[in-house]
């Protein structure tokens, strides 16, 4: 691991990803209310965070086999990824003092990838009415190097929202943040498994996507995060959220593809 990771938080910034899985799992109401109004996050766990490459076990927990078959118990069958970015914390704040939007950039140390992988049979069962458990906390892994600002800056865009959505709370709102808050970086996943590595064959690319169309900024994430008076700390890690695109075919997870 580049740091030593004390705190992690995993949010939901990417709309395209939170409204494919919305379709399926409440067709009626895909996204719900409070979606364009706050960043959506929840706490995950730092001690199974990993640098990308290595093995770790097939989660177990519960999950059920048909909507009206009562739980059992066994290793995941529907072990999935998420394509997401990671943002590092470097400097903390003190607990009771929020850090301002203004300020937000000052305590971004840099960025890496980061998969969320996670259990989707495991998920369903569990995560109402508190959100993930079991199907999150088993691993998460990590590019093991950081890019810095200084690197993104060439890569910075304005953020904008679409037209009719409701524009961000004062909190979350500064001039800089709308000049060029955003970040245009292209993401990807492929696979290679050991039978194509064996052939001899190349990885093949799943899907594409851009973190410009995240539904918020990293500055936003950290003053959201602060706002109650939540302390950071130096190496704390918060990860975007699944980045799907809005063609079909851009899913960032094997659920949407």
């Amino acid at each position: 691991l580049p740091c030593q990771i004390g705190d992690y938080t995993d949010f939901y910034t990417g709309i395209h990803h939170a409204t494919a899985v919305g379709k399926l799992f409440r067709p009626d109401q895909p996204l719900l209310p409070n979606y364009k109004w706050v960043p959506i996050g929840y706490h995950g766990r730092s001690s199974s965070i990993r640098a990308s490459g290595v093995d770790f076990r097939r989660p177990q927990g519960q999950f059920r086999l048909a909507a009206d078959a009562p739980p059992v118990f066994g290793p995941s069958r529907r072990l999935d990824y998420e394509l997401e970015l990671g943002a590092f914390v470097a400097q903390g704040n003190a607990l009771g003092e929020p850090i301002a939007i203004a300020d937000a950039e000052d305590h971004l140390f840099g960025v890496c990838l980061l998969n969320d992988w996670s259990a989707r049979d495991i998920q369903p069962w569990e995560y109402q009415p508190l959100g993930p458990f079991l199907s999150k906390n088993f691993a998460t892994t990590i590019s093991p190097w950081v890019v810095m600002p200084e690197a993104l800056a060439p890569f910075r865009v304005p953020f904008e929202r679409p037209a009719g959505d409701p524009q961000p709370l004062p909190y979350l709102d500064s001039a800089a943040n709308r000049a060029a808050g955003a970040f245009d970086i292209t993401l990807e996943v492929s696979i290679q498994t050991p039978r194509m590595r064996e052939a001899g064959l190349p990885h093949e690319r799943l899907m594409q996507s851009n973190f410009r169309d995240s539904y918020w900024t990293i500055a936003q994430l950290i003053a959201h995060h602060t706002v109650n008076g939540c302390n950071f700390g130096a190496g704390d890690l918060l990860g975007s959220g699944t980045q799907s695109g809005p063609a079909p075919g851009q899913g960032g997870s094997l659920l949407e593809l």
